[in-house]
């Protein structure tokens, strides 16, 4: 009877915490956003700290919006493409992707494309200001196919919408809670908001997800928020996953000074 009382009292074990599969370690960013200086500072830092520790079967994965808003999205694909040849970087969708690719269908989807960071990623290939003050939109519309390189558009239409590791899952703006992760539609992984933020009950994994800016990073338990805004605060966030640890790698450029970076241990 007293021992039954005992275990009654006894501290239970805390559930183990979400991890990613043994050997394996990810970093995984935040919308990027046309911020070229802080990405490219990024990739500086995150294959120096991958190098220094221990080998593991290593994978980048980019939350998706690498265009749009800031000054070089054709040099964010490029980059990307580039540092693709040299280790295993995935690609998740994004929003922002999906307007830039929507753009070529008529010149009313390529107005809110515009409208929404898009003048920014056109000029980012080469077309001037005066250029693009010059043009009406018919004919910017018309111009776009020979501005734009269909490798790009290829590319970009090429980009996973989730991607799974361990007990995390990876998507650019969340999940509809209501729906199993198999029968997610790519509307809501790409778009998704109130009804993914305003859930506080367990979910099948953690999601890290980009697509809302935080201040910081936003570790709610079932999931994580990594886009801190860079293309107006000018920080731009790797959540770095390993085991069931968690860190963080930022670089930033506050008030027009260097790009910093910025290590840290598991966000709270």
């Amino acid at each position: 009877m007293f021992n039954a009382i005992r275990n009654l009292f006894r501290p239970r074990p805390r559930p183990p915490l979400p991890a990613v599969p043994d050997g394996t370690r990810y970093y995984v960013i935040g919308d990027i956003h046309g911020r070229l200086d802080l990405y490219a500072a990024l990739i500086d830092a995150i294959d120096a700290d991958d190098a220094s520790r221990e080998a593991a079967d290593t994978e980048v994965v980019l939350l998706g919006d690498l265009v749009d808003r800031g000054p070089d999205s054709a040099g964010v694909i490029a980059r990307t493409r580039a540092w693709q040849a040299k280790r295993k970087v995935r690609v998740l969708a994004g929003n922002h992707e999906e307007m830039f690719l929507n753009s070529f269908e008529k010149p009313e989807v390529l107005r809110h494309f515009l409208k929404h960071g898009g003048r920014e990623t056109v000029l980012s290939y080469g077309l001037s200001r005066k250029q693009f003050n010059a043009m009406n939109l018919d004919e910017l519309f018309a111009l776009m196919p020979q501005l734009i390189p269909q490798s790009d558009l290829d590319y970009l239409q090429s980009f996973e919408d989730m991607i799974v590791a361990g007990d995390y899952l990876f998507v650019h703006a969340g999940i509809d809670p209501s729906v199993p992760l198999d029968q997610q539609k790519r509307s809501d992984m790409l778009w998704i908001r109130d009804r993914f933020l305003n859930h506080h009950g367990p979910l099948e994994k953690v999601v890290v997800h980009g697509h809302t800016i935080f201040d910081q990073v936003m570790d709610c338990g079932n999931r994580i928020g990594i886009d801190t805004g860079a293309f107006r605060s000018g920080v731009l966030t790797a959540l770095v996953l390993e085991n069931d640890q968690r860190r963080i790698v930022q670089a930033s450029q506050i008030d027009g000074g260097p790009v910093e970076v910025f290590q840290g241990e598991r966000p709270q």
